[in-house]
């Protein structure tokens, strides 16, 4: 009878010591999850950089547009003329160029601030959220007018705050630099 016990203490310990060898194993052989996202940003970063594509306007970007003049048979006079209109046109694009960085640096302003008005809305709705738990979990609410007046005090502050997001999406929408954001949180229920 002792025989047989100790044969099987001995079966299960060996059969227990080489499934724990095996899960050791499997575990040394498999990367870990944070390896796993370094190496994927790694060949995101990779992917991310396209070749770029030489031409002859990349190459002389000033000597492209008067050898186009002079290889054409128009007249000497036509050749300067278009010269001439290059220097207005590229005092546009100057100027262009600032508009669109202004534009952009408005637009990126923009989307600091309504990144911090949603979070300034998440807090203030889990204010609202503990003030709820605080205000119903007195067992003589209904008399409590002024816990009821400060739960009903923060509401406002909280549409208040709703409003002026939506107002500052309204305006990242009017300067076309449109976010993909979802709708207004809503406020929680009482």
């Amino acid at each position: 009878m002792r025989l047989k016990i100790f044969v099987r203490v001995v079966c299960l310990l060996t059969l227990g010591g080489s499934l724990a060898a095996l899960n050791l194993a499997a575990q040394d052989a498999a990367p870990s999850v944070a390896e796993a996202a370094r190496k994927s940003q790694e060949q995101k970063k990779k992917a991310a950089k396209p070749a770029p594509v030489i031409t002859d306007d990349t190459l002389h970007p000033n000597a492209a547009a008067p050898a186009a003049a002079t290889d054409s048979n128009a007249p000497a006079d036509s050749a300067k003329g278009s010269a001439t209109d290059a220097g207005p046109s590229k005092k546009a694009e100057g100027a262009s160029a600032e508009d669109g960085k202004k534009t952009k640096a408005a637009i990126d302003a923009l989307k600091q601030r309504i990144a911090e008005q949603k979070e300034s809305v998440k807090l203030a709705q889990r204010e609202i959220a503990l003030q709820q738990d605080t205000f119903y979990s007195n067992p003589d609410y209904a008399h409590d007018q002024a816990g009821k007046d400060k739960l009903d005090a923060m509401k406002s502050e909280l549409q208040q705050k709703q409003d002026a997001l939506a107002d500052l999406q309204a305006k990242l929408t009017a300067l076309g630099g449109a976010e993909d954001s979802p709708p207004a949180p809503d406020q929680p229920k009482p």
